[in-house]
């Protein structure tokens, strides 16, 4: 199998490698901004290419693109997870917080997917997996942004399946909730027993990636259990916004994202 793994350096991506690397046969390709990060990760998993670029640049896909034909000449496996998340109020941020979140969360995804998509298809039963959240589903206050990014990204997936299923390219979501990462390390909410359940770990979010990819599922919440909070997103709207309005008037800490 042939995967490559975006926003490899860390994290989630990280432990995507990983993860696909126990696969018998597993040939993969790194992608991430740092690319020391990327070589040391490659050299621990016994060899894997490395390709240092920025998604929201330009001509980041076709390079890509371009790397995979050139060393494996297909690809299996497609995961899009490389994105981040910059919190604020849309009275105080305005559009172009909007703007770098869809940059890079939404259009460089669909920019990348667009690149690869010949080499998928001639490479089929193939599978794209596209990281969202959570946060896809039900918003948020201070981070309304991050959300239209990952709800344009699950609408786009939903579609972009039913397109591709009869060229033999499964497209499936994971939506993580918290997970604990070098970025987020969520220290707040694993203090608390009561919140403690709510973070998951990287590998958690991985193994749902696998199920998601070659195992064929339509999506997967990490934890599991957050999709309760997606289902009441539309059978009860108000008590959601209810609960998300308490939310909002608890004052906001670094690792509440």
């Amino acid at each position: 199998m042939v995967a490559l793994v975006t926003g490899a350096s860390s994290g989630i991506g990280e432990a995507t490698a990983r993860r696909i690397a126990r696969e018998p046969g597993a040939q993969l390709v790194l992608v991430a901004r740092r690319e020391e990060r990327l070589k040391s990760l490659a050299d621990e998993l016994g060899g894997a290419a490395v390709i240092a670029a920025d998604l929201t640049d330009e001509g980041a896909p076709a390079q890509i693109a371009e790397v995979v034909e050139a060393r494996h000449g297909r690809l299996d496996l497609l995961v899009n997870n490389a994105g981040a998340a910059w919190r604020g109020r849309f009275g105080e941020t305005g559009w172009a917080n909007v703007k770098r979140h869809m940059e890079l969360n939404f259009d460089a995804q669909v920019r990348l997917t667009e690149a690869l998509l010949p080499i998928l298809r001639s490479s089929a039963p193939a599978a794209i997996v596209n990281v969202s959240s959570t946060a896809g589903r039900v918003s948020r206050a201070n981070s309304g942004a991050y959300s239209a990014g990952k709800f344009a990204l699950i609408g786009w997936s939903d579609a972009l399946h039913l397109e591709e299923a009869e060229h033999g390219v499964h497209v499936g979501l994971v939506m993580p909730g918290f997970v604990a990462t070098e970025g987020f390390p969520q220290a707040e909410l694993r203090a608390k027993a009561m919140t403690r359940w709510l973070v998951s770990k990287p590998e958690k979010v991985a193994e749902a990636i696998m199920g998601a990819g070659p195992g064929g599922k339509a999506e997967r919440y990490v934890p599991r259990a957050y999709w309760i909070a997606a289902a009441l997103r539309i059978v009860a709207p108000r008590v959601v916004r209810r609960g998300a309005s308490a939310q909002a008037m608890t004052p906001a800490t670094p690792d509440d994202d």
